[in-house]
């Protein structure tokens, strides 16, 4: 293959934009891919109860991390029975929602991961550090003059 051929369409049966400024097929379609637009060329917008849904979950991801923090001091946890322990108390979150907070707070020290295996199953135990310890009594000091405050009202 010549360096002048890269580039140049493989069949005369399609041709290939002028310099007019017209877009080939594969323009558009790489174009509206990167830009989701819909059917009508109209930009697309989450539906309005995703966008109140990401809204109430960046206002409760401090709850969620606290509650982590919470079991993790009290015993090892596991990924999937944290999900689990959420949903009991009426959080819904997906694996790619809660994972990347437990990697968040290991990566900020408040928790240490353990690699566990059995047979061929392998998952994580998550523990609290003393860092995550401290994190979180600071944090109920917090929350505790927070619902005195917001209870008053």
């Amino acid at each position: 293959m010549s360096l002048e051929s890269i580039g140049t369409p493989l069949s005369s049966s399609r041709p290939a934009p002028s310099s007019r400024g017209e877009k080939g097929p594969l323009t558009q379609l790489f174009r509206m891919s990167i830009l989701k637009r819909d059917n009508d060329g109209q930009m697309r917008t989450p539906p309005k109860s995703t966008l109140e849904q990401r809204d109430k979950l960046d206002l409760l991801t401090g709850f969620i991390r606290l509650h982590i923090l919470h079991h993790a001091a009290e015993e090892p946890l596991v990924g999937f029975w944290m999900m689990e322990e959420l949903g009991r108390h009426g959080y819904r979150l997906s694996a790619g929602t809660l994972y990347p907070m437990l990697h968040g707070l290991e990566r900020r020290g408040y928790l240490r991961s353990t690699p566990k295996r059995a047979g061929r199953r392998s998952w994580r135990e998550y523990r609290a550090t003393a860092a995550g310890r401290r994190a979180l009594e600071g944090a109920k000091e917090k929350l505790h003059e927070l619902f005195h405050e917001l209870m008053e009202e």
